[in-house]
């Protein structure tokens, strides 16, 4: 009996045992949903909203972001995964299958009589060891025979980004689109010291009958020119980057003009428009200024523009586009070059940036303006195309994790061994090394780790349907004889090197997986009573004198 019942005898609690079973029940059920969905081979879920919206996916960020989970355990156990996402774009499924492994493997040893505290000092110690071996295993690239640096090796990095995008989408597509990633990043990568800043990356989804998705080397606008008269196809373009209004606006202090006659309006009016119309005749001596012949001009306005100004423009050959979204202005000056100009006062041929195209594109109402073939630029889009909203969110959030791939190995500049291979070496790794340093029933810790860490390649198994164990054996195995890295090829079952396939998995999101889930676990572990909490409104019951 707890001894909170002395205090509150209508607290709800769970104690000792059923505390323990509560929290493995909530980690194990997780683990459930999840680990279908890993791996190339795995499943999507299709999940459905309350308004009849529907989703399908098999990204474990997603999921556990969009299911309706009630237990207290398991959304403690999402929110903690979906940290990983957070903080290096992968490895959510992985998380969550291990640390539902760990209670699993924990549990039938605290069963027999082991004491929680003991067994977690052995998973404590399994994971400082599986860190530092991660750090042996990893492949780093800080000396490479040929002087090339990673940036520069573009297979590699297709290979890093198929593995990750070929785990949420069809291999076809994955190859089309991980060529595609590789370019995104090379176009905004600055230098070795310098961050990588994936908010240069514009992903634009465009709905069409194709699935022709590309890189494009400049910006995409989601939005076209307000006049039926401006040409459609630029080359040779300047680009003015305007934030200046050219339409009517209101003063910023309270104010009104007050006129007696008609003639009086007709002059204020007339006064308004002549300010409009100087402002227009500069831009047009500028543009005149500056444009040779074969030259085009392009203004791409954050303010609104008015529609006698857009005729004026139209009447001159200009392309001009209004209330353009902010971070596509600062995109805009990375990649076409130039910078942001704020008053029409002393301009400058330098204040303009570049394209060597600029067109405009309608796909049944909307439009879309393709800033292109920029030099030097530091932006870009990824343009995704597919023939309904289901395909582009999949696409999308399978992009983005690509890119995050991509990032983490460059930041990192190292990879290791995917297909199951680390987690194969590893448990092998602890179980000869490790264990026997370890006294007392700390070891049965060390051992549950071991078991838990074969999670992963269990599951790829047994997702792409073969034998579980007979795989598993074949794996030990050859990594026992061959001393390497041994992955799973999901397609034959049989043992692969992931090195020479190019499937590659990113160092800072195995480290983080593997500390994540050895925590929660053994938090949760050590967890002896489970109460409501809060304070409660109401009436309440009166205690007997």
């Amino acid at each position: 009996m707890s001894q909170l019942r002395d205090i509150n005898p209508n607290a709800e609690i769970v104690s000792k045992t059923q505390a323990r079973a509560v929290n493995v029940a909530a980690g194990v059920g997780l683990l459930n949903v999840l680990k279908s969905n890993l791996g190339p081979r795995g499943t999507l879920k299709l999940l459905v909203g309350g308004a009849g919206q529907l989703k399908l996916t098999k990204d474990g960020m997603v999921l556990l972001k969009e299911m309706q989970i009630q237990h207290p355990t398991a959304i403690l156990i999402a929110r903690t995964a979906t940290a990983q996402d957070d903080v290096t774009g992968d490895g959510t499924t992985s998380t969550v299958l291990l640390c539902g492994e760990l209670l699993r493997q924990a549990d039938r040893q605290i069963s027999e009589g082991v004491h929680p505290r003991i067994l977690v000092e052995g998973l404590e110690t399994a994971r400082e060891e599986a860190l530092k071996y991660l750090n042996e295993i990893k492949t780093s690239f800080t000396d490479k025979v040929n002087g090339e640096s990673m940036i520069e090796d573009r297979d590699l990095l297709t290979s890093i980004a198929l593995t990750s995008l070929a785990t949420k989408l069809d291999y076809d597509s994955s190859l089309v689109l991980s060529e595609a990633v590789v370019s995104s990043i090379q176009c905004i990568y600055t230098g070795p010291d310098q961050p990588i800043d994936l908010n240069r990356i514009e992903v634009m989804p465009m709905p069409r009958s194709t699935n022709e998705s590309r890189f494009v080397n400049g910006i995409v606008l989601d939005h076209g020119a307000r006049h039926p008269d401006m040409p459609d196809v630029l080359h040779n373009c300047k680009i003015m980057t305007l934030n200046t209004s050219l339409e009517y606006e209101k003063t910023e202090t309270q104010s009104g003009f007050f006129y007696s006659t008609a003639e009086e309006r007709e002059k204020l009016v007339e006064s308004e428009r002549k300010w409009l119309d100087e402002r227009c005749k500069q831009i047009i001596d500028f543009k005149r200024s500056v444009c040779k012949e074969g030259e085009s001009f392009v203004i791409i306005n954050q303010k609104g523009v008015d529609p006698l100004s857009l005729d004026i423009f139209a009447k001159e050959g200009i392309l001009c586009l209004r209330r353009a979204k902010r971070r596509n202005m600062e995109r805009l000056t990375l990649a076409c070059g130039g910078s942001p100009i704020h008053s029409l006062q002393d301009l400058e041929e330098s204040q303009l940036g570049y394209a060597g195209k600029v067109s405009q594109v309608t796909l049944g109402e909307d439009k879309f303006t393709f800033v292109e073939d920029c030099e030097k630029a530091q932006s870009c889009t990824l343009l995704l195309q597919g023939p309904n909203e289901h395909s582009l969110n999949q696409t999308k959030d399978a992009v983005k994790d690509g890119l995050r791939a991509l990032k983490n190995a460059i930041e990192d500049n190292a990879v290791v061994a995917g297909a199951g291979a680390f987690e194969v070496a590893t448990a092998c790794h602890l179980q000869q090394h490790v264990l026997p340093t370890v006294k007392g029933k700390a070891k049965l810790g060390v051992q549950a780790f071991c078991d838990a860490l074969l999670i992963i390649p269990k599951t790829l198994a047994e997702n792409s349907g073969l034998d579980v164990q007979e795989t598993l054996l074949k794996l030990q195995e050859e990594h026992s004889s061959s001393k390497m890295l041994v992955g799973l090829d999901t397609k034959t079952g049989e043992a692969i090197l992931p090195s020479d396939e190019g499937i590659w998995d990113n160092v800072r999101v195995k480290r983080q997986s593997l500390y994540l889930s050895t925590v929660l676990a053994s938090q949760l572990l050590l967890v002896d009573e489970v109460m409501r909490a809060g304070r409660q409104t109401g009436k309440q019951p009166q205690m007997e004198e």
